[in-house]
């Protein structure tokens, strides 16, 4: 079977592959809920869903929060032995201060000093979010660990060899991981399915909603400068048809431009093989924007300047260009005055949730103290 993997790897995409991979592992790994101890009592952690934010898409019923299952997967999250160095966590390119983001780092360096293909996205409002990574090739949120976890750049491990290590450590230190385990789903026994579950809990914890965008719409008028309110008003004319709603995307797939660099990264064809879908990426949602530079899928805008310059000026056509930024008078791109970019990046870095970047249950556990 893996010689078949390894074949398939050449002539599928490597979330199709993956896709495979994670199904054998899961079925390898059921856990049997009639061995769970009887005395087994986890303590529910309270989801409560910001006022404006639609439904959540993730099924929390079958993954129920917990103080234990999050106190887990935070604890999984900040802990570079899931890479086959262990010197790379999931926090190694995914920063609080940046929004779970890896701030000023258009690729991110792997194993080895490896780059990553695609800028590292922001992990936040993850239970809203029906489709994982800028091509779209995950639509399970349990899902997403296997990822860079497999990937030979990121962090070059396999689930298999995780798993082993981690029930090494366990043995090694008293059984801390084992305990965690136990206390998370009521057996000390140590699978990929309680792994990636766990790691699922404590990324949806991971909410952004009082930025001050959030509270002027909650009825606070003076949390936007008149200069944010104006960008705002200008930002819902020229771009809420891609970053619409309260988490700013549609999940969409979209061409907005970008002429193909050094890496000819064709995005959403990766994974469909479809000729509609090339240099098509996901449109990412804009909650702390003002933090998770540089931008779009490559890293090559520094600034938000750099961004709006793009759309207004330098967009470029293709044939699976946007119809959205093809004019009727034939002009390409978003036509906005100097004023009026300044306008929409100050309306844009409303957007910046202090308490999120600095939420105490977020940060790494040994660092804390929390």
């Amino acid at each position: 079977m893996l010689k078949v993997l390894r074949f398939s790897v050449r002539t599928r995409t490597y979330h199709q592959v993956l896709a495979i991979m994670m199904s054998l592992i899961l079925f390898c790994c059921q856990t049997k809920d009639n061995e769970k101890t009887e005395s087994w009592k986890p303590t529910p952690l309270k989801w409560v869903k910001p006022s404006n934010f639609p439904d959540p898409v993730y099924n929390l019923s079958k993954n129920p929060l917990t103080m234990e299952g999050v106190a887990l997967g935070r604890t999984l999250f900040y802990d570079p032995i899931l890479s086959k160095t262990n010197q790379i966590s999931c926090a190694s390119c995914h920063f609080q201060k940046a929004a779970f983001s890896h701030q000023g780092q258009s690729f991110s360096p792997g194993i080895h000093g490896q780059l990553s293909k695609r800028n590292s996205p922001a992990i936040q409002n993850v239970a809203w979010n029906p489709v994982f990574f800028w091509d779209g090739g995950v639509h399970d949120l349990d899902f997403v660990p296997f990822n860079p976890v497999q990937n030979p750049v990121e962090m070059g491990e396999s689930i298999n060899n995780v798993i082993s290590k981690i029930k090494k450590l366990s043995d090694k230190n008293a059984g801390n991981y084992s305990e965690m385990f136990k206390a998370a789903f009521g057996t000390n026994e140590i699978n990929s399915i309680r792994m990636m579950k766990a790691l699922s809990q404590f990324m949806i914890t991971m909410i952004s909603s009082n930025s001050p965008y959030d509270q002027y719409v909650a009825g606070k008028d003076n949390a936007l400068s008149t200069e944010q309110k104006e960008g705002l008003m200008i930002f819902r004319k020229n771009c809420n048809s891609c970053h619409t709603g309260e988490l700013f995307t549609n999940f969409s797939f979209r061409n907005n431009g970008l002429p193909p660099m050094k890496i000819n990264d064709t995005g959403r064809f990766d994974v469909t093989r479809l000729d509609k879908d090339k240099y098509k990426f996901k449109v990412p949602g804009l909650r702390n924007i003002g933090l998770t530079a540089p931008y779009m899928h490559d890293g090559r805008f520094k600034t938000l300047e750099e961004v709006m310059e793009h759309y207004t000026s330098n967009v470029k056509k293709s044939e699976t260009l946007d119809p959205i930024l093809i004019k009727e008078n034939g002009k390409i791109g978003i036509n906005l005055s100097k004023e009026e970019k300044r306008k929409v990046i100050a309306f844009l870095r409303s957007l910046n949730d202090e308490n999120f970047l600095q939420n105490p249950t977020l940060s790494d556990p040994k660092v804390s103290g929390f």
